[in-house]
Parts: structure tokens; sequence; C-alpha cells
């Protein structure tokens, strides 16, 4: 999944300093302003790779089944200086396998594309998912350890790179999902906040580089809940973060429901209320 915008050509720039530097000096900026911060779950380590603008992920490639995970960090929760979506409907959290049936449908875009047709292609195997070029490009098997999952490419165009989930044309891919299932809710937990560690140190780069905004928390039920941030393009960021008042243009979200997580990013320029729109759509359908 590609990690920014594409507009304006800033999106390449890999930032140059280690995981372990960006928590903490996250963390040190939570302290002061209450910005979302998540600690490193065990064992982690960064990967140095920069991100590239091609596909990584065989459309064939195949998928083995979970590892068993380090303890659960917190659950995530907004940013004290956020908006918290935290309105709760009582939701109850998957239980049985995750099929193509619980991934986001082109329905929950239409009113944002216009009169575009938007295709969808699925897929089953590893690879990589929404990695942001600030923290490496990985697969969910050097993340999480192994999991199988499914990724479903939602395009307005029907040229598509090695993985065919991913447009040729970036301006063609509207969003991308990658959804599976663990063993037990905690691991489902544990998952999700680890994949969520691995977006936020994007919430501060150097101006002139597209960043992530705040981030936002939905909950739907106990266990049914996503945080999600929106991207803001390298020309919006003047002071390292992002800037404030501004609407986003699209953005990421770690999704989990029970036993069921997954990331979801969304390439059309949505604003605040259209990705929490499309974040909701696809947590209750996770």
């Amino acid at each position: 999944m590609n990690g920014g915008p594409a507009a304006g050509g800033d999106r390449v720039v890999v930032r140059p300093r280690s995981a372990v530097a960006a928590l903490v000096a996250a963390a040190a900026l939570g302290l002061a302003t209450g910005r979302f911060v998540l600690p490193a779950p065990p064992g982690a380590t960064a990967h140095p790779a920069a991100r590239s603008g091609a596909a990584a992920g065989g459309a064939t490639q195949g998928g083995s089944a979970l590892a068993a995970p380090g303890a659960s960090a917190p659950t995530p929760e907004s940013s004290a200086s956020g908006s918290a979506s935290a309105s709760s409907t009582g939701a109850t959290g998957a239980t049985g396998p995750l099929t193509t049936a619980n991934l986001l449908a082109p329905a929950a875009f239409g009113p944002d594309v216009g009169s575009k047709q938007i295709h969808v292609t699925d897929r089953y195997g590893d690879g990589v998912y929404a990695n942001a070029a600030c923290s490496g490009e990985k697969t969910l098997t050097q993340t999480l350890g192994g999991p199988g999952a499914h990724f479903r490419g939602l395009t307005t165009g029907t040229r598509t790179a090695d993985d065919p989930t991913r447009a040729v044309d970036h301006a063609d891919q509207v969003a991308r999902e990658v959804a599976a299932e663990a063993q037990s809710p905690s691991r489902a937990q544990n998952f999700s906040e680890r994949l969520l560690l691995e977006e936020v140190p994007c919430q501060e780069s150097t101006p002139g580089h597209w960043v992530y905004g705040r981030t936002t928390t939905v909950r739907l039920g106990p266990d049914v809940t996503a945080s999600w941030m929106g991207t803001y393009q390298g020309s919006l960021n003047t002071t390292g973060t992002a800037p404030e008042g501004k609407e986003p243009c699209g953005g990421i979200a770690v999704l989990r429901s029970g036993t069921h997580y997954g990331v979801l990013e969304v390439d059309a320029c949505l604003g605040t209320a259209a990705m929490d729109r499309v974040v909701r759509t696809a947590l209750s359908q996770l």
C-alpha cells in the first residue's frame, strides 16, 4: 500500500532516523502535547529499506499460520489533542473466519469518486501493506511473524502492477485493504496495535514532507475499534507536523473487530467527514 500522497513528489523521502529514535522523540512530544504514542512491541526492529514506488508483493505469494506474538500493548486511544469518535453502538466483535465478504465494498466510496466505476481485485497470501515511507516497507510476515491475509484493491482503472491490488497509475488507486484473522481477540488486538505502531512516527516529518495527522479512535463496541490518521501533503507541512484546521487528503486506518484485524489505506482525497464515514463502514463490515 502507498504510505503517503503521490502529489508533489514528496512521498519518496525516507526518514533517516532509526525507529527507536523516532519513538523516543514521539514519546517526548506526547508528554508535551498529548499526541498519540504507543510503546514498541517486544522484539520489534525497524526495517531500513526505503519505500519504492513499485509494488513489492507478488500476486501468488502464499501465506502461513500465525505465529505467537509478544505481550499485548496498551489499547490505542486517540490523542488528547485530537477529536475522538469514541461513540459505541454495542457492536459485537467478529468470531468466525475472515472472508472477502468482510472487506470494504466500492459502494462505500460512491459519493466521493463521482461517476467513475470502481474495480475490485482480491488475492490471498503475504505481501507489503501500508508501511509508510518514513518507516520503510515490510510485509505482514516481517511485522507479525507469518500471517496469510486477504488483500483487496479498489481502483478506477484496470491496469495493475505485479501485485494486482495495486494500480499502475497511483491516481487510479481509490483504496487498498489488508485483513486477516487471529486465533483470539487479544492476539488480534496485539497485531492491530503493532501495525498502528508502524505508522505513528509518520505524524512528524521535516517541513515540506507529507505527514499523517492526529489519531482518531472509532469505537463501535468493546472490541470493535479503529484508529485512523489523515494524510497531509508536504505543502501543508510547515512546522514538522500536520497543520491545524486543514482537511486531510485520504489517510490510513488500523481496524479490529474481535478476532479480525486489518489496515485500510485510502488514496482517494477524502476529508475528515468522509474518512470517518468510510472507516466506520469498513469497521462494521470487518
